[in-house]
This record gives C-alpha cells, sequence and structure tokens, in this order.
C-alpha cells in the first residue's frame, strides 16, 4: 500500500510521541520498521519536502523558510515552552502573522533540542458518546474531580464543559460531592451562559450519587435541562471531560497547596489558559473560547490569509535568490 506524504507524517508523528514503544506502535499501525525509518530519515534530512515522491531531477525548493522565520520559532518556543509543535505553529500564525507548518516548527525545535511534550499519543479513548453535537449550547458534560490540600484535607473541583466546544462553561471547588455542590456549578454555568429557558442543554455526566439524586433530578427538571447519563464502569462516554480533568491535574498538581484560596486561583489560571490560548486539534487548532463564541471562522480564514501572504513572500525571495545566480 502506497502512503501519501501526509499520511507518512502522520505515522512519523504518532510514533514519535507514542509511549508504548516505537516496534509496538508500528505493529498497531501495519507498518513495517525498515519502511518507518527510510521515512523518518528522510524526515530529519529534508522535513516534509522528504517525504515526497522521489524525483530522479533535482529541484530547488522554494519553499525553505528562512533563518530569520526559524531564529523567531526557537524564540518564541523558549519563550512558551508548555507549546508543543502544533501550538506553537498556530500561535506563531495568529499572533506573529507568520504561516509555518506544524511539521516545520517540529523538526526545528528537534534541531534544536527544544521539544518538550509528544507530538500526539498514538493510543487515546475509544468508544466516544455517539450522539455529536453540532453547536453550542447543545450538550454540556459535568464531573468532579479531587485536589489534596495540605493541612486542609481533599477539595472536589466541579465542572461544567461545552460538549461541542470544550469550553469550561462554569466550575467550582467545593469541600464535598454532593447534590448541592454539582447544582451550584450548574448554576454558575447556566448563569455564564445567559440561555434562554426554552434552550437550556442537556446534561451529560456519569452515574454518581450526587447526578442521580432525586434533589438534582429535581433541580434540573425545573430549569428545564434533560439529563444523561453515560454506561456504568465507562468514563470513555464522557471522555472530553475526562481529559480535561487529566490535562489540569498534569498542571495544577505540579505544585502544594496550603489554603483552597490557593488552589482556587491556580485553577482559575489554568481555565482561563485552557479556554482562551490552548489550541485543540480537535477545534481545527483553534481555542475552545473562539467556537464556543463563534469566532472560529474569522479565525479561520484570517490564517489562510496569513498562509497565502507568507507563501507569496517565499516565492518572490526564492526568485530574487534565483535571478541573482543566473
Amino acid at each position: 500500500m502506497k502512503h501519501t506524504p501526509a499520511q507518512k507524517l502522520e505515522i512519523i508523528r504518532l510514533v514519535d510521541g507514542s509511549d508504548i514503544g516505537v516496534t509496538a506502535t508500528l505493529q498497531k499501525l501495519g507498518i513495517h520498521k525498515a519502511t518507518f525509518y527510510k521515512w523518518y530519515e528522510r524526515y530529519q534530512q529534508y522535513g516534509e519536502e522528504g517525504l515526497q515522491p522521489r524525483s530522479s531531477s533535482p529541484r530547488q525548493v522554494w519553499n525553505r523558510i528562512p533563518v530569520q522565520e526559524r531564529e523567531k520559532v526557537v524564540e518564541i518556543a523558549l519563550d512558551k515552552e508548555d507549546y508543543s509543535a502544533r501550538e506553537l505553529a498556530w500561535h506563531i500564525t495568529d499572533y506573529h502573522g507568520i504561516y509555518i507548518s506544524e511539521s516545520s516548527v517540529y523538526r526545528i525545535l528537534r534541531e534544536y533540542g527544544l521539544l518538550t511534550a509528544p507530538a500526539h499519543i498514538v493510543l487515546s479513548a475509544g468508544d466516544a458518546f455517539k450522539d455529536k453535537t453540532s453547536y453550542p449550547n447543545q450538550m454540556w458534560q459535568t464531573d468532579f474531580t479531587y485536589f489534596k490540600i495540605i493541612g486542609w484535607g481533599w477539595y472536589y473541583l466541579s465542572t461544567v464543559l461545552d460538549d461541542y466546544s470544550r469550553y469550561i462553561v462554569g466550575w467550582e471547588l467545593c469541600q464535598g460531592m454532593k447534590a448541592e455542590d454539582a447544582e451550584s456549578t450548574v448554576r454558575k454555568a447556566l448563569a455564564h451562559a445567559n440561555l434562554p429557558k426554552n434552550r437550556r442543554p442537556k446534561l451529560l455526566s456519569d452515574n454518581g450519587s450526587s447526578y442521580i439524586a432525586h434533589e438534582f433530578k429535581s433541580f434540573l427538571s425545573d430549569e428545564n435541562i434533560t439529563p444523561v447519563h453515560g454506561r456504568p464502569m465507562h468514563p470513555q462516554t464522557q471522555g472530553k471531560i475526562e481529559r480535561y480533568n487529566r490535562s489540569l491535574k498534569n498542571v495544577i498538581k505540579l505544585e502544594h497547596y496550603y489554603s483552597p484560596e490557593e488552589l482556587q486561583r491556580a485553577v482559575a489560571k489554568f481555565v482561563h489558559h485552557y479556554n482562551h490560548h490552548r489550541y485543540h486539534e480537535s477545534l481545527n487548532n483553534c481555542t475552545p473560547a473562539q467556537v464556543y463564541f463563534h469566532q472560529a471562522q474569522r479565525v479561520l480564514q484570517k490564517r489562510q490569509r496569513t498562509k497565502a501572504r507568507t507563501l507569496q513572500k517565499r516565492k518572490e525571495q526564492h526568485r530574487k535568490h534565483m535571478a541573482k545566480r543566473e
């Protein structure tokens, strides 16, 4: 089976970011090791160009990234140490007006030893919720997770996430996981979303005691919210909020907290970054806020203009360079 350059690049990224080893990953993907290493060697030497079908006649590459742009990538990467190659690529496009593909950024970071996180994870949660949403506030997901505060004990973070955009609509740090805590969080989300009563979302949750309690169901009914529950012992159904909680914990648990106020500030900082600055691959590399507030199309159109302008500039630079050689 022949693979396109895009498929080869995706396989390289998957293998490079896998935590189960190269051999096991390639076996799952059905790719021979010798074939993979040929692709990988050409990619290391020539970037995306090396994955193109090989031609017998040499040709000049007009789209070579200028030195000053490569230096800019390194400069921004040092400033945004927690960004992946994908996030850096779109940050540079959005905030610096230069289009550089994710694979090019990844290659530059590798050359300078600046890769700090895997580009991709090979194995993801399966069996996503079957009823896909098609617009914001069609369905929300909610869940609890927990943190230990030194000298205070366990505290519980209740979160409401919009299923379509992944935007965090509401959250609250609680001392327990009671029905009243879940209700309070949903009330905050409703106040933030400011939705009329005839346009309330469904609410997807697990089967925890707080979500199946009579008083919580009664509250949802009063607010015209339809409850939806995932299958027991099957957290993938609420996969988006499960992944959000995992990402949150990976950052929040790097520090110790000695009061609820300290933890509250840390969560608030993370939520703001997640909603407004974190690029999601599943959202066309837009942020949750851009999708939730219907700004994504404008962002994508601006990126297309930035890409066209950048490529045109490189063509002109290449043309001038070739003219000097003649």
